[in-house]
């Protein structure tokens, strides 16, 4: 089993509970599903959702259909995961914006 923790700023908010918060019942479900996984699969393969995102430390975990949302994650110590982003993809590639916003958050929690 794994643990896993939402990122939190040097003023102890979240945005990625604040994102959550302001989703559609439909989505948070979708998200709430997404981190179970998380929990019981890691940053593995078994785990369908997920997938690396080349030359970083960084994994996404993507939900399809209409939603089409990402949330990015990453690994720290032994069992624990913390997801850095959360966001709505509306293209085919994945915003640099939102890479260069997950790589600091990740060096965030590994300088603290």
């Amino acid at each position: 089993m794994y643990k896993v923790l939402l990122y939190q700023d040097k003023n102890g908010k979240s945005p990625i509970d604040k994102f959550i918060y302001k989703a559609s019942k439909s989505v948070q479900i979708k998200i709430s599903k997404q981190i179970k996984y998380l929990e019981l699969f890691g940053l593995t393969r078994e785990n369908p959702n997920l997938k690396k995102i080349t030359g970083t430390q960084l994994w996404e975990v993507r939900i399809l259909g209409k939603d089409n949302v990402r949330i990015i994650c990453v690994a720290i110590v032994g069992n624990e995961i913390i997801i850095v982003n959360i966001f709505n993809k509306k293209k085919n590639k994945t915003p640099i914006k939102e890479l260069k916003i997950s790589l600091m958050r990740y060096k965030d929690c590994v300088d603290i």
